[in-house]
């Protein structure tokens, strides 16, 4: 018997998908736990023990968390030192030309580095890789001392231009780790090679600013791990939606962030494979915010310009997952010009909408599903202390509809409405500003609050079908699951194509290559098949965006290079610029070791699903269309496959709720998932 446990810790619930595999086939277990904020360990030992198993039990441990993200957006960090080029010192405050605010003249900014702990030593090397100043070992050992003495946990050492030339870095590391009391010493080359100091910069100090929270947080877990019993591997979820060792994962900890996102998108393309379809917007709705991704051809979009927080652009390759502020708990109100808002603040689990029982009073996206029957109070998972309809009706009398001169029905109606204007508007951002059609794809819903929602946004943008998957609440803890094992290598050129020495290129994407697949092999007896995949960063002269372009392998030439890069940036704009000269900005090689598939079926029990009459619970008023419909409820876990559901209807189900909307049709398919297709879309 060989057991598997898949876990992601969310700001809510920690999630467990547990397998248990023998010559007789795959079961599944099950756990959904409040998180531990203040040891997210204990939540993950909680989860184990309610799927009815210890520790000792486990054979493998994949792990996602959100303690690296959290830490950075709440600015609960590690006290971090910078040491830099003379000259440079507020290279990470002035930034790039942009402003927290789109419009207008306010907004705040603060960089995760304060001034008085940002160092100057006289260094210079210029961009092509040339020494104009030596480097001043004796600045560099009387900066890491001063910045020791003022209670620096974690250093960063950072110098212009030092991925054309990384020996000053080096040197000054080397000396640094013998004066700094831990291992928490970030070079800025060696976590990036990429040109733009800004950029690198921020990446570093995202790193140095997390690994004491994520070193502690994993050597806590893996400790009460093994004190019941588990001697196994324990590997954690990246961004980029792969995984690695745990003993790995702290060099490089700002590769973690955005790791639970990129969980739920691995998770949906390997639904998407087993299900025969290759295109999907993924839409992952939770209580705070709602990510959304894009999957083309069966492969996950990856880029590497996340923008975790204004001012704090992490330029590590990670699933391209859009983020909006609109979440079952995001708080609906009316503003001072008697316009209705909603979002982005959010009442978050504590005390969470006015529906939990937890204090709430300020209604929110999930009481307005309330009010309008699309949720069942009886069946909220993190409820407290019951609150009748009668009391969030009179919230929303109070609050919105009384103010907006409208009925209570409509004033929910409408926050809904709005709220999905904003997941519409992430959605565009991922497919049509990037030159796809939303109208190929399918919307993969997920989340505790994804299904709800989906139905009337793939309505409003023309998608034709919307998956759910069997398990939406748990769907990042499946990513864990399915996730392979990756590593990712960027390295800036910045050359001219038409200058570039093409044996330059096949040299890199080579050593690029040797040293991924090294550190992917430490793990070999996870790994079924390894692939390598090569890309380029590429531009028109004189622009500053950057386009990604894959490359069939090393040996390509520069007539090859030159025509798919064309062939991509038409794809994107739509514009043909043959008398611009193409530059090679990066290069990026990536290795993924692919783990055993795992069979989605597993996740259903097709034991009493062969009566469709018993699946349905009876009926209850659904408002939609400004209108009341008696729509019929169903339980998901009593569906048969192949059964057919015409809207309206709710179908119900431990960790979400579905919503088929008017007109629509769902189908339960061969592995469980719930195809729907949307009435007036054609596909």
């Amino acid at each position: 018997m060989r057991r598997v446990a898949g876990i992601d810790v969310g700001g809510t619930f920690t999630d467990l998908l547990l397998t248990e595999a023998d010559s007789s086939g795959v079961r599944v277990r099950l756990a959904k736990v409040p998180t531990t904020i203040r040891n997210q360990a204990e939540g993950v030992l909680a989860a184990i023990r309610a799927a009815e198993a210890g520790p000792a039990d486990l054979d493998l441990v994949i792990h996602g968390t959100t303690a690296t993200t959290n830490a950075v957006l709440e600015r609960k960090t590690a006290k971090v030192g910078l040491i830099t080029t003379e000259g440079f010192r507020d290279v990470l405050e002035l930034g790039r030309r942009t402003r927290p605010k789109p419009y207008g003249l306010f907004g705040t900014f603060e960089p995760l580095i304060p001034r008085e702990w940002r160092r100057e030593v006289p260094e210079r090397v210029m961009a092509d890789g040339a020494v104009r100043t030596p480097l001043d070992e004796a600045a560099v050992a009387e900066a890491v001392r001063t910045l020791l003495a003022e209670g620096c946990e974690a250093l960063v050492i950072h110098f212009l231009h030092a991925y054309a030339n990384p020996e000053h870095e080096l040197r000054a590391g080397a000396i640094a780790r013998e004066i700094w009391p831990n291992s928490y010493v970030t070079l800025g080359h060696a976590l990036l090679s990429e040109f733009r100091e800004y950029e690198r910069g921020t990446t570093a100090s995202v790193n140095a600013a997390v690994q004491p929270i994520l070193d502690r947080y994993i050597r806590r877990l893996q400790d009460e791990l093994r004190a019941q019993g588990f001697a196994r591997d324990l590997l954690v979820m990246n961004g980029n939606g792969g995984t690695v060792p745990a003993g790995l994962v702290v060099e490089a900890a700002a590769k973690t962030v955005m790791s639970g996102p990129a969980s739920g998108v691995m998770a949906a393309a390997a639904t998407l494979a087993q299900s025969g379809l290759t295109n999907a917007i993924t839409y992952d709705m939770g209580g705070t915010s709602t990510d959304v991704a894009l999957i083309a051809g069966g492969v996950p979009e990856v880029s590497a310009e996340l923008t975790i927080d204004y001012g704090l652009p992490i330029h590590l390759p990670m699933v391209d997952v859009h983020t909006v502020g609109a979440g079952g708990g995001s708080i609906a109100s009316v503003d001072r010009a008697g316009m209705l808002q909603v979002g982005p603040e959010s009442a978050g689990s504590e005390p969470g909408p006015i529906g939990y029982g937890r204090g709430g009073t300020r209604p929110t996206i999930t009481d307005a599903n309330l009010v309008l029957g699309r949720l069942d109070p009886a069946r909220l998972t993190a409820v407290r202390a019951g609150i009748s309809i009668e009391a969030i009706r009179a919230a929303f009398a109070r609050e919105l509809a009384g103010p907006l001169g409208m009925s209570v029905e409509a004033a929910a109606e409408a926050v809904i409405r709005l709220g999905n204007v904003h997941m519409t508007g992430a959605i565009r951002m991922v497919s049509l500003s990037r030159g796809y059609d939303p109208r190929d794809f399918v919307l993969f819903a997920f989340g505790g609050a994804g299904p709800l929602h989906a139905v009337a946004l793939a309505r409003e943008l023309g998608i034709p079908e919307v998956l759910v998957p069997a398990r939406p609440g748990l769907t990042n803890a499946l990513g864990c699951l399915v996730a392979d094992l990756r590593q990712d290598r960027v390295r800036t050129l910045n050359r001219p194509l038409d200058g570039l020495d093409m044996a330059d290129l096949r040299s890199i994407l080579e050593e690029q290559a040797a040293e991924a697949l090294a550190m992917v092999a430490e793990e070999q007896s996870e790994i079924e098949e390894t692939t390598v995949t090569f890309g380029a960063d590429m531009q028109f002269r004189g622009q500053t965006h950057l386009i990604r372009v894959a490359l069939p392998s090393p040996e390509i030439d520069r007539a090859t290079l030159q025509e798919l890069f064309e062939a991509a940036y038409f794809r994107r704009f739509q514009v043909r610029l043959p008398e611009i000269r193409a530059v090679v900005v990066n290069l990026v090689t990536s290795v993924i070791g692919r783990r055993r598939p795992f069979p989605l079926a597993a996740l259903i029990d097709e034991a009493g699903r062969s009566d469709f009459a018993g699946a349905r619970l009876g009926t209850r008023p659904v408002y939609a269309g400004g209108a009341w419909h008696e729509a019929a409820i169903y339980s998901r876990e009593a569906l048969p496959l192949g059964a057919e559901i015409a809207g309206p209807a709710v179908i119900q189900q431990i960790d979400a709720t579905t919503v088929i909307e008017p007109g629509a049709t769902a189908r339960v398919d061969a592995i469980g998932n719930l195809r729907i297709r949307v009435e007036g879309v054609s596909p």
